[in-house]
């Protein structure tokens, strides 16, 4: 099956099954309902949450701005941010802290990068926080290159740490036709490069190539990854990834794998033509079919994480996927293979809090989700309601 449409019956009905199962998906035992708490206010488009080990986050806003919370209280971060390119999708945008941040206090930023008002590419940005959260100061650009669009549309960018240390890094392709199935470009890819570095990393699937880039590359043909998650327990790699008026979707990341979006046709088109298929089986037989779509219609998701211990009940392990379009957060509950068994909607979102961004596990299992409005934007903090007295 190509394409499964979520059948959004009611919102806190199951929907239907996903992109490559078979059959019906067995319906899911009811979870007890989630809590939902204003942790911070006041921001504008908050892109993604970083955990410090103190309990503060950092929050990236994107019209270049940073933020500390800690305690409840919002604090602006002075850095120079002079440099970002704040235009559409475009400015400063996800957000990772070292895995050694107790003793480097680094985190490393996306951001798209102008100079002299042209656009000039998307990079990952290593700073330092001050010991008291009040500032930062730029310690290296760890990486460079990444394709822009002087509008900021497909700008991305995601970056997570897997358990092994490697830095992930979801792209999005500049809206440029030819970059998504382009090797020697790191647009429209998910990237594996070392954290302190940029460096491409063992095992990266393109190891032989004389291309620095393409040596970086775990996947491509992605049209504009804004999630990456790590599924516990797994190692297992899943995406986010916007689709164009049709099937976003989400994927299990394969070493090497084409994920099939060519707006170029096969290079015979430069214009960016959106209406061939997300993941085109015809032009690419063997593209790595989504594990869920959004059908005919789209959600614009934009960041995932997985539920995370035992206080989660029945939706422990289940895949959170945020949307901005959509104004709704999904559950795609996963089988050991991660398959995908069915998406239910928590109405605690309905009509509540507008446009998601980011969606973050945190490392006491509760997740964090940040609203993009555009004005007195939210960081959320999700957790199970309590049980209800009998």
């Amino acid at each position: 099956m190509r394409r499964c449409l979520a059948a959004l019956l009611a919102s806190s009905m199951v929907l239907t099954a996903c992109s490559g199962a078979t059959g019906s998906p067995a319906p899911d035992t009811p979870s007890r309902g989630f809590r939902v708490e204003e942790i911070a206010h006041g921001l504008t488009h908050g892109w993604d949450v970083g955990f410090l080990p103190d309990g503060a986050l950092l929050v990236p806003q994107r019209p270049g701005k940073l933020a500390l919370v800690r305690e409840g209280r919002v604090l602006d971060v002075r850095a120079d941010f002079s440099d970002v390119l704040v235009a559409g999708e475009g400015g400063l945008l996800g957000l990772v802290p070292a895995a050694d941040f107790a003793t480097s206090r680094e985190f490393t930023t996306c951001q798209t990068h102008q100079e002299n008002g042209r656009a000039v590419d998307v990079r990952l940005v290593t700073w330092r926080l001050a010991a008291d959260g009040a500032s930062a100061e730029k310690v290296r650009v760890l990486l460079s290159g990444l394709p822009v669009n002087p509008s900021g549309r497909h700008s991305g960018c995601r970056p997570t740490l897997g358990p092994d240390g490697a830095l992930l890094v979801g792209t999005g392709d500049a809206a440029k036709a030819s970059v998504a199935q382009d090797r020697h470009s790191l647009g429209g890819k998910v990237l594996r490069i070392d954290a302190k570095t940029g460096e491409p990393l063992p095992g990266n699937p393109f190891p032989s190539s004389a291309d620095p880039a393409e040596r970086r590359l775990l996947s491509y043909g992605h049209r504009n990854v804004q999630g990456v998650a790590i599924r516990p327990g797994t190692g297992q790699i899943v995406t986010a990834e916007h689709g164009p008026s049709f099937d976003d979707e989400v994927n299990l990341v394969r070493p090497g794998g084409n994920y099939g979006w060519d707006p170029s046709k096969g290079g015979t088109d430069d214009q960016y033509d959106e209406t061939v298929p997300m993941t085109d089986t015809d032009r690419f037989p063997d593209a790595v079919r989504p594990l869920w779509t959004s059908g005919s219609t789209t959600e614009a998701i934009s960041g995932d994480a997985f539920l995370t211990g035992p206080q989660w009940g029945t939706d422990e392990g289940a895949l959170a996927v945020v949307a901005l379009k959509g104004q709704k957060l999904l559950l795609l509950h996963l089988d050991a293979d991660a398959k995908v068994t069915s998406v239910t909607l928590p109405p605690e979102f309905d009509d509540r809090f507008g446009r998601l961004r980011a969606v973050r596990s945190a490392p006491d299992g509760s997740l964090y989700v940040t609203t993009s409005n555009g004005d007195n934007d939210k960081v959320l903090r999700v957790t199970p309601a309590p049980p209800q007295p009998e």
